[in-house]
């Protein structure tokens, strides 16, 4: 049994296999594009090591793909093997536990599994962080908040995860509408841990959230230090810096920023394919023309439509296919949606059914221009994209696909209800889509007015 750098016992007997394995610990913590490298080092050198098998299994999960279920299963194979191999601790077997069960559909009972995991191990920050993400894929922001501040006290000043336990912390602060204090922990976070990704990004949030776009574009100046060593995280935090800029009308900057950062590589990742989409999306309800940028973004969508992991991923999918006229593709995806919405077995295919349908026929009623009915299904879908998963910054490209095409179907009362609704989360601040939305009620109106002024 070795120690960890977190202060936990692990079934490794090599002081080289420790080192590695601090570093996916760390790795995983910061978003480090190396952790795959220190993993394969850690089972390279001790392959009857279940947790890193199970920690494996889990990470392939949270990729999003269907077709990498095959080696999350295969890793939960060679998990159960390695308990048989070598003695495991009761902790280490739990996280065995969570891979199972998440690979039978329930990715809410792989969270009650990490949590059990912390009741007796509260200051076990891979067990905090897996919680975190997986909560993050269920849109569980309040449970989120929850796990974080119940651990909080194990965390001596010194503890190594400290940091990104802050960074996690502000996250879920922001996401439970505590900006103030979100942007507390974050800094205090990036001051312990300077490659806190996750902590830096959970400021950017704040900015967004509370329309201050200027003051966020100051927090990410000069801070790239920070996501530079991501994996993809950093094409998203470059996402959010693109945002500030289209909140400005800065579009020349947007651009810029979406050929050289956010799809300077075009990969296929479901989180890629989401900045992505959703950026061009809010560029074309600004009158925007993106050229022939969603070509591509649609070509990997194409393939993706029988895939069924996460909502959220279909849901951008379909606004590349929309986006593109991939009528055929996006016809498809709407089946293989409708038909796991059917079997509602699972955590998955509930989230299918709501918010999941509507929200995918709203899509695609938009894309056709049928902007009354697009505003039906994706009104209706409102109360229950929380569901879908993501943050607030991420799901409001579907909020403001809903507004502009209320605005544009003539529903001025009911959109500005929803105006209403976004403000009231957002703390009162308004960004300057909101503004212009705002304008334009008015403008409504007032043409609405002068037409039924009797004529002299």
């Amino acid at each position: 049994m070795k120690q960890d750098i977190f202060g936990q016992m692990n079934s490794l007997t090599r002081d080289d296999s420790v080192e590695a394995w601090n570093g996916v610990l760390l790795g995983f913590m910061a978003h480090a594009a190396v952790t795959p490298q220190h993993l394969a080092a850690v089972l390279g050198a001790e392959p009857d090591f279940a947790l890193g098998h199970a920690v494996k299994g889990i990470f392939t999960i949270l990729l999003g793909r269907r077709e990498l279920y095959s080696v999350a299963e295969q890793a939960l194979k060679d998990a159960q093997a390695a308990m048989h191999a070598r003695p495991v601790t009761a902790r280490e077997q739990l996280f065995v536990e969570a891979l199972q069960v998440w690979l039978a559909g329930s990715p809410t009972g792989a969270v009650q599994k990490f949590e059990e995991v912390l009741r007796s191990h509260p200051e076990d920050s891979l067990a905090m962080k897996l919680s975190h993400a997986a909560r993050f894929v269920l849109g569980d922001a309040e449970g989120m908040r929850r796990s974080i501040e119940r651990v909080m006290p194990a965390y001596a000043p010194d503890h190594a995860g400290r940091g990104y336990l802050l960074g996690c912390h502000a996250f879920a602060l922001e996401e439970t509408g505590a900006y103030e204090k979100a942007e507390i922990a974050g800094r205090q976070a990036l001051w312990m841990v300077s490659d806190d990704a996750w902590g830096l990004h959970a400021v950017a949030h704040v900015h967004d959230m509370t329309g201050n776009a200027a003051q966020g574009l100051e927090w990410l100046a000069g801070r790239e230090n920070a996501f530079t060593h991501c994996n993809n995280f950093r094409y998203h935090v470059w996402w959010h810096k693109a945002l500030m800029h289209l909140d400005l009308g800065q579009i020349d900057e947007v651009m810029a920023l979406y050929d050289a950062e956010i799809r300077a590589d075009k990969t296929d990742d479901y989180r890629d394919i989401s900045n992505a989409t959703s950026l061009l999306s809010r560029l074309e309800l600004e009158g925007i023309n993106v050229g022939n940028r969603w070509e591509e973004l649609a070509d990997f969508s194409a393939a993706r439509t029988e895939d069924g992991c996460l909502i959220f991923a279909d849901l951008h999918y379909m606004l590349a296919l929309t986006g593109d006229k991939r009528e055929d593709a996006a016809t498809a995806m709407l089946s293989r949606i409708a038909r796991d919405a059917k079997e509602n077995k699972c955590d998955t295919t509930r989230r299918m059914a709501q918010p999941g349908m509507d929200a995918a026929l709203g899509l695609h009623a938009f894309g056709d221009g049928e902007y009354g009915l697009a505003f039906d299904h994706l009104a209706n879908a409102r109360g229950s994209m929380q569901l879908a998963g993501g943050s607030h910054a991420q799901r409001d490209v579907f909020e403001r696909l809903t507004i502009d095409a209320g605005l544009r179907a003539g529903r001025l009362d009911a959109v500005e209800s929803i105006l209403d609704d976004r403000t009231a989360q957002r703390a009162g601040g308004e960004d300057n889509y909101a503004l212009a939305r705002r304008e334009l009620i008015a403008a409504g109106r007032g043409s609405e007015n002068a037409q039924s002024v009797p004529a002299e």
